[in-house]
């Protein structure tokens, strides 16, 4: 699948999606973006900036959502402009789909939201690539449906985004077999690693995280010859308005990536055997 002047695809080397859970400022958004622009180029990375403009399914009435539609577009435009990189955000109504993807050449159907076909329809109907979360309470043999449902409404650019399955109350596993189940699809299949740290509704009024097993868990998931990660990042973690316990640190975004990158080239440099 091409995106610019690179092609997201489960042989090629891998595709970074990595920003920030939401947009908090204009200001932190490009501190952000420019470190990750910084390592990405350094590394020979390809990369797409993410940032929500709107979290519409926080656990509290009191979270903080986002800027908005218009300002959140506003501040995406502007670091697409400005470092020249494609940019990727989510929907959660049919009526978004459009005016985002004027601004947004990846567009995402959060993992809730993944079966409602008025929104995926509405997606579909866009020229932009459309990134479906996988639901955490979906097999990855039902993202079938899903697909087919895009396909319908007349998308075929798709990608899968595995981000781990409810375990029990309150917790995320990430079955490595659906890796291989999703490349069954003939998409490209990419990891969401912050997401998959969660510990939904942990914290009582909000969701807990395990920050400090972000980069054995995006190991795993890259060894499965994938398209890419998806990776959320913050300076302080610990002051994040959203998923701050599932955010890596800003400061460790180049040394956390040179690994992945590293083990990325070595897996795909092997030839796959029949068993």
């Amino acid at each position: 699948m091409k995106l610019r002047n690179f092609n997201i695809d489960n042989s090629e080397p891998m595709t970074l999606m990595g920003g920030m859970n939401v947009l908090e400022s204009r200001d932190l958004a490009m501190e952000v973006a420019e470190k990750f622009i910084e390592s990405t180029n350094n590394l020979k990375i390809n990369y797409i900036f993410k940032g929500s403009f709107d979290k519409a399914n926080r656990s509290s009435i009191n979270s903080y959502r986002g800027p908005g539609l218009e300002e959140g577009l506003k501040i995406l435009e502007e670091i697409s402009n400005t470092f020249d990189v494609p940019v990727i955000t989510d929907i959660h109504e049919p009526l978004q789909a459009q005016t985002v993807s004027e601004i947004c050449e990846v567009v995402q159907i959060p993992a809730f939201l993944a079966r409602q076909t008025d929104l995926v329809s509405a997606a579909a109907k866009t020229k932009s690539i459309i990134q479906f979360k996988k639901p955490q309470f979906l097999s990855a043999q039902e993202m079938s449906n899903v697909v087919e449902k895009c396909i319908a409404a007349g998308n075929e650019n798709i990608t899968l985004c595995e981000r781990g399955n409810t375990f029990g109350y309150n917790n995320l596993v990430v079955d490595t077999l659906n890796f291989q189940i999703l490349k069954k699809l003939s998409k490209p299949v990419i990891f969401d690693v912050t997401h998959s740290l969660q510990l939904p509704g942990g914290l009582g009024s909000a969701t807990g995280g395990r920050r400090e097993y972000v980069l054995s868990l995006a190991k795993a998931g890259i060894s499965q010859s994938i398209a890419g990660l998806f990776l959320e990042a913050h300076p302080n973690p610990d002051e994040a308005k959203c998923d701050g316990p599932c955010a890596l640190p800003l400061s460790s975004l180049n040394d956390f990536l040179k690994q992945i990158k590293d083990l990325d080239d070595f897996i795909k440099d092997q030839k796959d055997i029949e068993i």
